[in-house]
């Protein structure tokens, strides 16, 4: 399965580095592809290796301004004109999203995959996976969204949120048929 993962390009403290390790190379020794922003450097480079190191293949979609941090040993390496062409081809080369901790770049991200999901733009799985919860007060935004009528489909249908990494690639690999 190709898994795009959006997630931080900042150096992070073991709290989020250790459960990124972890959880690439679950995606590594399950025989996953990481889609990613392709960056050499922070969190992306932690779970590139993770992934790498434990047989996993790595497809890169850098931008053309942040190149020059662009991985040189991935599998492929695509280079996009802009942020928006960048989202649109991490999109079209994963089967499923896991968004990980990030700053405003991940979660535009993750607002536009959920966004076009939520408009039947595409079908794929996401997960937020909520490290050292990252995620709860997002969560807790989407879940008064829902109560108060701003979703258009029930919560559970356009994200699940997974505590560790083990939770989010069962949920992947349950709704790719895998399991």
């Amino acid at each position: 399965m190709n898994i795009c993962v959006f997630l931080s390009a900042a150096d992070l403290d073991d709290r989020y580095t250790v459960p990124a390790r972890e959880f690439a190379e679950l995606l590594g020794r399950g025989g996953h592809t990481l889609v990613w922003g392709g960056s050499e450097s922070g969190l992306m480079k932690v779970v590139a290796d993770g992934v790498q190191e434990a047989g996993g293949k790595l497809v890169g979609v850098s931008v053309d301004f942040l190149a020059a941090k662009a991985r040189t040993n991935a599998d492929e390496m695509v280079i996009a004109r802009d942020l928006a062409e960048r989202k649109a081809l991490l999109l079209e080369k994963s089967d499923a999203i896991v968004i990980m901790v990030g700053g405003t770049g991940t979660l535009d991200e993750a607002t536009e995959i959920l966004e076009l999901k939520k408009h039947g733009k595409h079908t794929k799985p996401v997960v937020l996976l909520n490290t050292a919860g990252f995620y709860d007060g997002l969560r807790e935004q989407f879940q008064r969204m829902e109560d108060e009528g701003f979703l258009p489909l029930p919560l559970t249908e356009l994200v699940f949120f997974a505590e560790d990494g083990v939770g989010a690639l069962a949920y992947l690999e349950e709704s790719a048929g895998l399991q």
